[in-house]
């Protein structure tokens, strides 16, 4: 690990959002909510919360909605250095919109990740910059060899993030969204409440008025939206233990 200490992660809560519909992946889990996919013989999600507790973070919540009950029983009675509480939505209320529910019960600084994707990135590294910026809130950006499926984001040498490039076929290499972010309660809070909201389309945009920052990683990334790529996550963690780079200490 480099950047800080494992204990500075103790003003930090991290929120999990795990409670899209996952309709893509339906072909291929059924209506088995995709956080708690088996991937590899485990819930996926159970390999996030691992990631989060190797970095020393110890309060996580699960922001739930699509088969919350399902989810839930799974990391109740879970043992382990992180205490778990939830966030329960009674409709959908997309990505902004569970973040801004669940803001009553995440004290300190916000690592905001969703639920269907994983990044084997230095999270100390991305707090570290996060902090020496001014706490602005900041992406983790990962570069991936086809950028069409998401969309590019566009930096400058700074790291200040000046737009996001619509998703368009065969757009080649380029560095995305990993689907973790960084920022203050505050920020959260200005989030509109007691409506579907989603950060990828109506509050990052609105944002880059105000300062948003991108942190570069080389990672590996994946995510289990689609069905194709569900069936590649197994061998994804797979190569990762062979290369210890799963957690900070594999």
């Amino acid at each position: 690990m480099s950047g800080v200490r494992a204990a500075d992660w103790d003003g930090v809560t991290a929120v999990v959002l795990a409670g899209g519909l996952g309709t893509r992946l339906r072909p291929a889990v059924g209506d088995l909510p995709k956080p708690i996919a088996d991937v590899g013989g485990r819930p996926f999600l159970s390999r996030i919360i691992e990631q989060l507790e190797a970095f020393g973070i110890r309060r996580i919540v699960l922001c739930t909605g699509h088969g919350a009950e399902r989810v839930e029983t799974e990391f109740a009675a879970r043992r382990g250095p992180a205490t778990i509480t939830f966030s329960r939505e009674d409709r959908p209320l997309g990505t902004g919109g569970a973040l801004r529910l669940a803001l009553p019960s995440t004290p300190g600084t916000l690592l905001v990740l969703n639920g269907d994707s994983y990044t084997a990135a230095d999270l100390d590294a991305f707090l570290a910059d996060y902090r020496r910026a001014g706490r602005i809130p900041t992406l983790l950006l990962v570069e991936v060899t086809d950028a069409s499926r998401y969309g590019r984001v566009e930096c400058d040498p700074s790291g200040t993030i000046r737009a996001f490039a619509e998703k368009r076929p065969n757009s080649g290499p380029g560095w995305i969204n990993a689907g973790l972010y960084l920022m203050e309660p505050q920020h959260a809070a200005s989030i509109p409440a007691d409506r579907p909201v989603s950060l990828e389309r109506d509050v990052f945009p609105v944002w880059l008025e105000t300062g948003l920052r991108g942190h570069r990683t080389n990672g590996r990334f994946i995510d289990i939206g689609t069905p194709e790529s569900y069936a590649a996550a197994a061998d994804f963690f797979s190569a990762l233990r062979s290369t210890a780079h799963e957690a900070p200490h594999a």
